[in-house]
């Protein structure tokens, strides 16, 4: 049997441990808390305490590191959880799965593939692309055996109030009220369904092939006023979306380090960000759920009822 450490139990952590689990793997979840999660045990782990967490991995055949700490923790935070995880996968032998993000591609100009340059200049970026490049020379070296798995924003059912798609976005819409968002409405984004992503980190553990690089989760491209439509024509509703003022994020930035964080990334959503995964969908033999069935799945889930077409 399969034994699994998966190291954060929040809207990734916790169903990848779900999946795991249905599998047959013996699956440790540790958290802060000490959080239960259906089919998996759980422990009290401190990810930054590397003794901790080199304890919790023994015997493990995978880490997946799935932590998602407040942006404005993000520099005090990842590094000493990053150089755990290295000394955990490294004393242990058991691979390392990090969970990732586009932060490190920067501004892009095209989409962004497996291999795309990382220019980016922002901090939440910088800190995340050092995080995987201390990974990846961990495993160049030969210390340890590790991928990182990066996603778009995530949307899917149970997102509250952590996401560009999340149920405040839904529920304005289904209640054909206007949904305030983060940049331009009509700006294409990639978006990433939580389902595929937790499927890409299980294929990713599971790779005979090679390790040390970066796979990106199978994601749909599309605007938000594209998803409004979509939705409206789906429900019968009148919703909108129109973006908050970048004057207004920056001043409220000035005021509170959280805004600061969100409009210093709100590039993201005032040009095309798009991912690229046909190499991860080639080389791992995944294929994403249809985006109708995402969109309904995820709207439906904030309506409390499923509607058929």
């Amino acid at each position: 049997m399969r034994q699994q450490l998966v190291v954060g139990a929040g809207l990734i952590g916790r169903p990848l441990a779900e999946r795991l689990a249905k599998r047959g793997d013996r699956v440790l979840v540790g958290t802060r808390s000490g959080a239960a999660v259906p089919g998996a045990e759980s422990i009290v782990l401190n990810a930054g305490d590397a003794p901790a967490f080199t304890r919790a991995a023994r015997g493990m055949s995978t880490i997946f590191l799935c932590i998602n700490p407040r942006y404005t923790d993000w520099p005090t935070q990842w590094p000493p959880v990053i150089d755990a995880a290295i000394e955990a996968a490294s004393v242990t032998g058991a691979g390392l799965v990090v969970m990732g993000n586009l932060y490190p591609y920067g501004s892009p100009t095209e989409p962004m593939t497996e291999h795309s340059p990382e220019t980016t200049t922002e901090t939440k970026g910088l800190v995340r692309k050092n995080a995987w490049h201390r990974v990846r020379d961990a495993h160049d070296r030969g210390a340890v055996r590790a991928v990182e798995v990066r996603a778009s924003d995530y949307f899917g059912p149970g997102v509250v109030g952590t996401a560009h798609l999340d149920d405040r976005f839904f529920t304005a819409i289904l209640e054909s009220k206007t949904a305030r968002v983060v940049g331009q409405p009509g700006r294409v984004h990639s978006w990433s369904y939580l389902p595929d992503i937790v499927t890409t980190l299980v294929a990713a553990a599971d790779y005979p092939g090679a390790w040390g690089r970066l796979w990106h989760v199978p994601s749909t491209a599309v605007t938000r006023n594209d998803i409004v439509d979509q939705l409206n024509r789906r429900y019968g509703t009148h919703g909108k979306a129109a973006g908050y003022p970048q004057w207004l994020l920056k001043s409220l930035g000035t005021l509170n380090p959280m805004m600061h964080e969100i409009w210093a990334s709100s590039y993201q959503f005032r040009m095309p960000y798009i991912i690229d995964s046909a190499e991860t969908e080639r080389e791992l033999g995944i294929v994403k759920t249809p985006w109708t069935d995402a969109l309904a799945t995820t709207a439906d889930s904030y309506r409390g009822s499923t509607v058929t077409t």
